[in-house]
């Protein structure tokens, strides 16, 4: 990758994160500021961490998601938590939201097998309720970029979950997935 693609990379990313912490912090919680609010570089990780494998098409559909919403009032994070707690009908009824939700389930319990005390399993399917909802949140066209990359990600035998882990992990500077889990196993020897 050029210096220069990933400049453009890195502007997308921060302005996509910063956006979104934006929209994060403006959503109301029952019973006051929530714990997770008033940790925002921790936001910042777990998100960066989402978009670290997105490829720069669907970065800057994402990024025009994002810049409609703001135009038209709308918050992306209060819509994704108002479809998990059922306050909201659903937003989209594409196909593609089953399809990208599957596969990201799929990579997190391969993953999670591999790696189990690094990455931990869909407890619950949590986690594929989570993406669900917040897959509704986003356009057409953004979806169909994700599905691609999952396709492409699936026909070159890429684990989305691992590659994600894999970014987390550089950005807290813990090492490599394999070392922190071999870490974690002795520890519990």
């Amino acid at each position: 990758m050029s210096q220069e693609t990933e400049s453009s990379r890195e502007s997308l990313l921060y302005e996509i994160i910063e956006r979104e912490l934006v929209m994060f912090l403006a959503t109301p919680n029952e019973g006051g500021v929530a714990n997770c609010q008033m940790h925002p570089d921790a936001f910042r990780a777990m998100r960066r961490m989402t978009h670290s494998v997105h490829d720069e098409a669907t970065l800057r559909s994402y990024l025009h998601d994002l810049r409609l919403a703001a135009e038209s009032g709308r918050n992306f994070m209060i819509e994704k938590y108002a479809r998990m707690d059922d306050r909201l009908p659903p937003l989209s009824s594409s196909p593609l939201l089953d399809e990208i939700a599957d596969a990201e389930t799929a990579f997190l319990e391969d993953a999670a097998a591999r790696f189990p005390h690094v990455i931990k399993r869909n407890g619950n399917n949590f986690f594929r309720r989570y993406l669900r909802c917040e897959l509704e949140t986003l356009s057409d066209a953004t979806l169909e970029l994700y599905a691609e990359e999952i396709r492409r990600a699936r026909a070159e035998g890429r684990n989305l979950a691992e590659e994600r882990h894999r970014t987390l992990l550089q950005l807290l500077g813990k090492g490599s997935l394999e070392d922190c889990e071999a870490a974690a196993r002795s520890a519990e020897a």
